[in-house]
């Protein structure tokens, strides 16, 4: 086993090219290879042949050919996932050069849930921007549905926000930085605003804006309503736009559910209340995701370690 390994690494370090994972990437894109052939300016003999090399070099079989053309296998599979991971890289490098010769020390890309997005990542990035003025940092926000394929694929750095529970953990690193719990939000102008106590028999008659099927957090939801006698909301609005549901219970009578971390600033301020029920569920760590220490840049290691000092002076 370790003879065979060896041999593959040789044979990558000395004859693996660039463009052959140019085509193995086309190829599991378009599910043939002539477009793949096509899209590289090269024949479709030309373009079989690269393949077949590539099964010789790697010693496995990469494609399953069908009626409608070819499926990678589980090895094409893996071996289109970190080919896709090495042109990231590429362009990461790319990238950061072009930072450094205009004058930046480097670059992050954050990916972030709703949970981190409005305390903890601004109190991050002051404390990285004070330090390091010139680095220059990108924002993706999204549910890990999204951030979690593009941070095995080298786009983003880290993602930042509830750590998922059991769903890529053995692929990537986590840190934990503090323990957030879900409250329920309404509006100001909502009848259960100002009363106390509030019971759930109380809450069934009105709506609510619910996160989206994929995420921990609904399937808490769905959980917790079918315990209460299959309890159906008489309206149910489906939304990750914070602004949108800020502006929604500010004008509706919904009931929200929302991270404390997020929500704090505009209980604070008055613009929403927080309803009195201790919602049974949703408690979980807030931290940072990311594929190894060596995955990290200068400028992301900082940011890393800014997370850490926002998490503490929280």
């Amino acid at each position: 086993m370790i003879a065979r390994h060896s041999r593959i690494v040789d044979r990558a370090l000395t004859r693996l090219k660039l463009r052959q994972l140019r085509l193995l990437v086309a190829v599991g894109s378009h599910g043939n290879i002539q477009s793949a052939a096509r899209e590289l300016g090269v024949s479709q003999p030309a373009a079989t042949k690269m393949i077949q090399d590539l099964e010789l070099d790697f010693e496995v079989k990469l494609f399953d050919r069908t009626n409608r053309g070819v499926v990678p296998t589980v090895f094409g599979d893996t071996l289109i996932r970190h080919g896709k991971l090495i042109f990231a890289q590429v362009s990461n490098a790319a990238q950061e050069l072009d930072d450094l010769n205009e004058g930046n020390s480097g670059r992050v890309v954050v990916g972030t849930l709703l949970a981190a997005s409005t305390g903890l990542l601004p109190a991050a990035i002051d404390i990285v921007l004070t330090e390091r003025p010139k680095v220059a940092i990108k924002i993706n926000e999204g549910t890990n549905e999204v951030l979690m394929p593009a941070l095995f694929s080298g786009e983003i750095d880290m993602v930042l926000g509830r750590l998922p529970s059991h769903r890529h953990r053995d692929k990537i690193k986590q840190e934990k930085l503090f323990e957030d719990r879900v409250l329920a939000v309404v509006g100001n102008q909502h009848p259960l605003a100002a009363k106390r106590s509030v019971s759930f028999e109380r809450i069934k008659p009105y709506g609510w804006i619910l996160p989206p099927l994929e995420t921990t957090l609904r399937r808490q939801i769905d959980h917790f309503f079918v315990g209460q006698q299959q309890y159906h909301p008489p309206m149910a609005i489906e939304s990750v736009s914070y602004l949108a549901n800020r502006a929604l219970l500010q004008t509706r009578d919904l009931i929200s559910l929302m991270p404390a971390e997020v929500i704090a600033q505009d209980i604070g301020n008055g613009h929403l209340s927080k309803l009195d029920w201790i919602v049974p569920f949703g408690q979980g760590p807030i931290g940072i995701s990311y594929r190894s220490d060596t995955s990290l840049s200068p400028a992301g290691q900082a940011f890393r370690q800014a997370l850490h000092r926002a998490a503490r002076e929280r």
